[in-house]
């Protein structure tokens, strides 16, 4: 039986921007051998794999290397397929059981906000490896548990990056995010996002990057609303608001392929 698989583009209002991630329409549970190879021949950095249990749908996201416990951009997309194909009205709020806990998807206007686990960012002395595969000295390095976080003293210093990704390849984390605080109206911090020990190089734009990234600046700017931009070549915006615990990561998303997996 043939299974229906989307493509969207996640934290974008365009085609062709933002973060792509494909969504897989499964009617019920499929092997995790199966989703990873799935994931692996749509070679994007992010495959999600929703099926509805209930009143809530199971959520689950493959890189094409491996299963991770969060994912933003891909639970955006998830959310976006799930009120376009109209298994969930247009005006219902989408609950998502994951490793992660409990996720939350609502429409706020042309915006798709998510509610997502908040990230605390510990002061961590860097390896060799991380500057040398960045190329810089950070003014300050902290990790959330899962990434480290590099902080360097401007937007155009995160663009200008070119990373050793084998080097990078080697530092025992998830990914590695580079941030500074911006000058330029309208936009509080810039990013970008490499986790090629994931299978992921540059991450386009990352919604679970925010979820450290929200309270970092929060902290630093003495403000609970912000707007982020991810700085990749595609580039994409997040809004993000801070509450105790948790964030709540914003953006649009747009469908720009429809197909089937027939094997």
């Amino acid at each position: 039986m043939a299974t229906p698989i989307l493509i969207v583009d996640a934290f974008a209002d365009a085609a062709f921007a933002g973060n792509p991630a494909a969504v897989c329409l499964a009617d019920e549970p499929r092997p995790a051998d199966w989703m990873q190879r799935v994931a692996n021949e749509m070679n994007l950095s992010e495959t999600a794999f929703p099926v509805r249990e209930g009143d809530v749908w199971r959520l689950r996201w493959f890189t094409p290397a491996v299963e991770v416990d969060l994912c933003g951009h891909a639970t955006l997309a998830a959310a976006h397929v799930l009120w376009e194909s109209g298994r969930v009205p247009a005006g219902d709020t989408i609950r998502f059981r994951s490793k992660s806990g409990l996720l939350t998807a609502e429409r706020d206007g042309d915006w798709i906000a998510l509610d997502f686990p908040a990230y605390k960012v510990g002061p961590r002395t860097p390896p060799p490896a991380l500057t040398e595969a960045l190329g810089l000295t950070p003014t300050f390095v902290g990790h959330t548990g899962t990434d480290y976080v590099c902080e360097v003293p401007t937007e155009d210093a995160v663009v200008a990056i070119r990373p050793d990704y084998r080097r990078l390849g080697q530092v025992m984390t998830r990914g590695v995010i580079v941030t500074a605080k911006c000058e330029r109206a309208g936009v509080d911090f810039a990013s970008r996002f490499f986790a090629p020990a994931v299978g992921v190089p540059e991450d386009p734009v990352t919604g679970s990057a925010h979820c450290a990234l929200g309270p970092y600046w929060a902290g630093k700017l003495g403000k609970t609303e912000l707007v982020g931009f991810q700085a990749s070549k595609r580039g994409g915006t997040v809004k993000v608001a801070v509450a105790g615990d948790r964030v709540r990561l914003a953006g649009k998303a747009v469908t720009v392929l429809r197909g089937e997996l027939i094997a």
